[in-house]
């Protein structure tokens, strides 16, 4: 998983703001900036010298540099035509088109000797228009895609889209990334968050970041201007194409926390009213202790279920329940999973990797 700021010279944060916040994302393991040369309420004036310092201290945390065109951006910058010299000299590493290129140009960009990455627009992206680059002789081991954000709230992509673009575009061989909205400090000039997906708009960021990886996105940036540090932290903290959920223990019991502390895979053989874990049994067995007999109450929907030594060779058995069931004398309830997060668990599909972030 990538994970990537965005930063935005001439427009809302302090030039010092900008500085600290790569320097802070770096130290989080962050390696991807994006940023945009065409935005209308852009000072101007003030562009060009913050993005050179941008750039400066992008170079030295050896972090990337995307950058968003358009042929407004020529005119912007003063360049007479289209350059991959002149951008290459500025410090960019990846041009990402979002229009006014067709699939021609694009295919040419893409066979360049200089070791400048193109990216295209997921949002936008058609069969069609693969089909072309793919008949222009496009180097597809070049080329990466990124979903729009969408800074007027309802204009976001609804989930079923984006999950649609992503698939053709993985289909293809191009690896895939999206934005989430931070809450801390909103981008000008709406001020209403830079999603990509629409319901992520009011989302904390934590649940926005992790939905896009249970999803299967292979870049996650945060659209706005300046997150906290907690936000940036959860960012970083992402695991790879696996379904996080937030799991408010119970009770606390050193034993169930140790074991549910891990990385699970869901087992290929699905039940029709749980997920099960393949590890748990295993893990508590390298734990060397036993489960003992301790809420064991009905089982909800959402319910984190732990069988306890009453239930024999299956102690050590981790379910998230799908369907409500009775208590068992035989089954602790060791979590529950929040109602804002239970839409998670549909991401579950057999093989997928899940894991918990605990609290009480």
């Amino acid at each position: 998983m990538q994970t990537g700021i965005s930063i935005y010279p001439g427009l809302d944060n302090t030039p010092k703001e900008n500085l600290q916040l790569i320097e802070s994302a770096a130290k989080l393991g962050i390696t991807r900036i994006f940023t945009s040369l065409h935005i209308p309420e852009t000072n101007q004036s003030a562009l060009k010298e913050e993005f050179n310092a941008i750039v400066q201290e992008a170079r030295s945390h050896d972090m990337e540099i995307i950058s968003d065109i358009s042929p407004a951006t020529l005119e912007l910058l003063g360049m007479r035509h289209f350059s991959l010299s002149a951008f290459q000299f500025m410090g960019i590493h990846t041009l990402r088109i979002d229009y006014g290129y067709g699939a021609s140009h694009i295919a040419e960009l893409s066979r360049n000797t200089q070791n400048m990455r193109i990216q295209i627009n997921a949002s936008t992206v058609t069969g069609k228009f693969l089909t072309e680059l793919l008949q222009e002789n496009a180097n597809f081991d070049n080329i990466d895609a990124l979903h729009n954000f969408y800074p007027r709230e309802g204009t976001g992509l609804a989930e079923a889209t984006l999950v649609r673009k992503t698939a053709m575009l993985h289909k293809a061989g191009i690896s895939v990334g999206a934005f989430v909205p931070c809450q801390f400090r909103r981008r000008s000039p709406l001020r209403c968050g830079l999603p990509t997906l629409e319901m992520h708009r009011d989302f904390p960021l934590s649940l926005a970041a992790r939905h896009l990886a249970a999803i299967g996105m292979d870049s996650i940036f945060i659209g706005d201007s300046l997150p906290s540090p907690e936000e940036l932290e959860t960012l970083a903290a992402i695991e790879d194409n696996c379904v996080t959920m937030r799991a408010e223990l119970s009770l606390r019991e050193p034993v169930q926390e140790e074991l549910l502390a891990n990385v699970f895979t869901a087992r290929l053989d699905e039940a029709r009213d749980a997920v099960r874990a393949q590890e748990s049994r295993a893990l508590l067995k390298a734990i060397g202790r036993d489960i003992l007999p301790q809420n064991q109450k009905m089982r909800p929907y959402g319910a984190v279920t732990l069988d306890n030594k009453d239930y024999g060779r299956y102690m050590g058995e981790l379910q998230i329940i799908k369907h409500p069931q009775p208590a068992d004398a035989r089954v602790n309830v060791a979590a529950f999973i929040p109602e804002e997060e239970q839409f998670l668990i549909n991401y579950i599909i057999p093989g997928k990797k899940f894991s918990f972030h605990l609290g009480k």
